[in-house]
């Protein structure tokens, strides 16, 4: 029916409606009930006086306009939307309205269309983007509402061009980097919303979305020495040339992907439908190596690096929010990687990230609600085998990752400053249960317990305070506590640090340095550091020769020895870790180290156990007492001379 002349009707002269039903009745019905008076030939004469007016006004109207029955057909068109359409007003007459403004185009406007024609929907209103005979196109604003008292609609256009212009030109600016020329970050995440959501029902695509995320190394560096003007020049370099970059990989902003400038120094290039890693991979190889090539600005000559974290992932199975935090994380390891690389991301060490935050944001709540525990591991005296004292572990019984060891969480607790809460937890936990023991089991030597110390817990609290206060409270004696720090963190002690040392050391706890060996210690800074334990790093007990004949490292036997002979000159003693076979125990004894621990004498375990080992040891004693009374009645032969075995082998 759209796009012919309607039959069976008699022709309409344009801009007149004379019809049964027709504006121009409702006109003189109207003017004669609102006058029953007047004679019926003046209000005739007046009526006729205001249908011309109404003629004249709609001709005369710039805004463009025409009269379509219930049939959808234009019964009268006025001057302006001829010249809006680029026809002769007569000619509009008989068309379907539809056609010349393209109502049929989408659905929803046909159906609201046909609504308005049969009553049933008051107003439409819609955008159209229509042809001009000469070849231009125009936006028009199209209206179309109820005549009243008629069976008519009135159509009326408005050229919207100008604004529709304007609004372009605003949403360009809106929409882009003044500085770079670059699509901005709302851009950005508008085309990837819309990427993601276009692969959802494309079925000709991939179906997969990359991203490479890119940021400058040291970019703060040239605003502060050259000044913002070059940094703005180099900004708008580096985009060009990761816009060329993407250009000559097929992937520019032609070919429908996007390089966008996010904010600052932070870049991005979205691959949409994606074949894979290693597509992404070589698109992030080609910008770095882009980026990396000296840049000429006014003069300056400027060599800068990136960091380029790529992420690519089924579209299915991602948002955009997922994604650029992917992004995002993948670049912050590239920059802690080494900066200048690009690096894919990980699910496995996102995992360990993801897990790392939830202990971070779980840890210090988890002090108070009782979810830490202590377990001991014993330090065993080399020489006669007796239970000496024992260092204190702590361990985390978490409700959703079960029960984790310090390494993974101490860190953690160093970095946000809950070690101190942690701390002085520990300390508390670790006297109270050496007072224990000691008064559990009376008649048995005390063993001292040793608690590991981080260098923070020294700046941020009261150490020293804390360590009075807790032994005052527990009752134990400050023999028995053995505070471990690690050699990096006693070595580098000034000031405060070692104030605090020097005060805990004369108050008569003693000051241990864990994992000695493994740093770069100036040995004579040693004698002056309130120092009395030496804790040899576990790497050079296991560079011993072992009992079939292997030897790993010869050299670690003669360092153990020769730091044992400078700890016993300096009155220090010596406990070597990770000690695990006879072999390894006899060797240390054999170079005068004091004590041991190792999985040879036990693993860290619960208080009870420690009571039992201390317990067997007195037992022991006693029992190498009696043998001993008895040999001295007899005659040893000169096979009994030999040590005693380990009570705890």
């Amino acid at each position: 029916m759209h796009g012919h002349s309607r039959a069976l009707r008699e022709p309409t002269v344009s801009g007149t409606s004379e019809g049964t039903g027709s504006a121009a009745d409702s006109i003189r019905s109207a003017t004669t009930e609102r006058h029953p008076a007047v004679p019926a030939t003046a209000l005739s004469s007046r009526a006729e006086s205001e249908r011309r007016d109404y003629r004249a006004a709609f001709n005369a109207a710039h805004l463009a306009m025409a009269v379509v029955d219930r049939g959808g057909y234009v019964v009268a068109a006025n001057d302006a939307l001829a010249a809006l359409l680029g026809a002769e007003p007569h000619a509009l007459v008989e068309q379907h309205a539809a056609d010349l403004v393209d109502l049929a185009a989408e659905a929803r406007t046909w159906q609201a269309y046909q609504e308005v024609l049969r009553g049933e929907q008051a107003r439409l209103r819609c955008t159209r983007r229509l042809k001009h005979p000469d070849g231009h196109s125009l936006w028009t604003e199209v209206t179309l509402g109820p005549v009243p008292g008629t069976g008519e609609v009135l159509l009326s256009v408005a050229d919207i061009s100008d604004r529709r212009d304007l609004q372009a030109r605003l949403r360009h600016l809106q929409m882009h980097d003044p500085v770079t020329r670059l699509p901005n970050r709302t851009l950005f995440f508008e085309r990837l919303s819309a990427a993601l959501e276009h692969s959802s029902y494309e079925q000709g695509g991939t179906g997969r979305i990359g991203l490479c995320y890119l940021d400058l190394d040291g970019f703060k560096a040239v605003n502060d020495t050259l000044g913002h003007r070059v940094g703005d020049r180099l900004l708008t370099a580096v985009a060009a040339r990761l816009t060329q970059c993407a250009d000559q990989s097929g992937y520019g902003r032609t070919g429908g992907h996007l390089v966008a400038r996010l904010g600052g120094d932070e870049f991005a290039l979205l691959v949409e439908d994606s074949t894979g890693t290693e597509q992404l991979a070589d698109l992030a190889r080609s910008a770095l190596a882009a980026v990396q090539e000296p840049f000429d600005l006014a003069g300056q000559r400027l060599s800068v690096s990136a960091s380029i974290g790529v992420v690519e992932r089924a579209s299915a199975d991602t948002s955009a929010t997922a994604l650029m935090q992917a992004a995002d994380t993948t670049l912050y390891w590239a920059k802690a990687d080494g900066k200048a690389r690009w690096t894919l991301f990980d699910p496995e060490r996102n995992a360990h990230r993801m897990t790392r935050q939830a202990l971070s944001s779980t840890l210090r709540p988890a002090v108070e609600r009782g979810e830490f525990a202590l377990e001991y591991q014993p330090l065993v005296d080399l020489e006669s085998g007796a239970v000496r004292g024992v260092e204190a572990l702590v361990r985390w019984n978490h409700p959703q990752f079960g029960t984790l060891t310090p390494n993974r969480f101490i860190g953690i607790a160093e970095e946000d400053g809950s070690i101190v809460q942690l701390g002085r937890w520990v300390l508390r936990t670790a006297c109270r249960q050496a007072r224990r023991w000691q008064i559990e089991q009376p008649s048995d030597a005390p063993v001292f317990v040793s608690v590991n110390v981080a260098v923070r817990q020294v700046w941020d609290s009261d150490l020293v305070g804390d360590v009075a206060e807790i032994l005052a409270e527990t009752g134990l004696a400050p023999q028995l506590l053995q505070l471990e720090l690690t050699e990096s963190a006693v070595m580098g002690s000034a000031g405060r640090p070692l104030q605090a040392l020097q005060a805990l050391s004369d108050m008569g706890v003693r000051i241990a340095i864990d994992d000695f060996g493994t740093g770069y210690s100036n040995l004579a800074y040693l004698s002056r550091l309130p120092v009395s334990v030496l804790k040899l790093d576990g790497s050079f007990v296991r560079g011993f020769r072992y009992d079939d004949g292997a030897h790993p490292n010869p050299a670690d036997e003669t360092i153990v020895e020769a730091l044992v002979q400078l700890a016993h000159r300096l009155g220090l003693t010596v406990t070597a870790e990770c000690v695990e076979t006879v072999g390894q125990a006899a060797r240390l004894r054999r170079v005068g180290c004091d004590t041991g621990q190792g999985w040879l004498y036990s693993r860290a375990v619960a208080p009870e156990v420690i009571a039992r080992m201390i317990g067997r040891q007195a037992a022991a004693a006693a029992s190498v007492a009696a043998a001993a009374s008895v040999a001295s009645a007899e005659q040893a032969s000169p096979e009994q001379d030999g040590p005693a075995p380990h009570p705890l082998v």
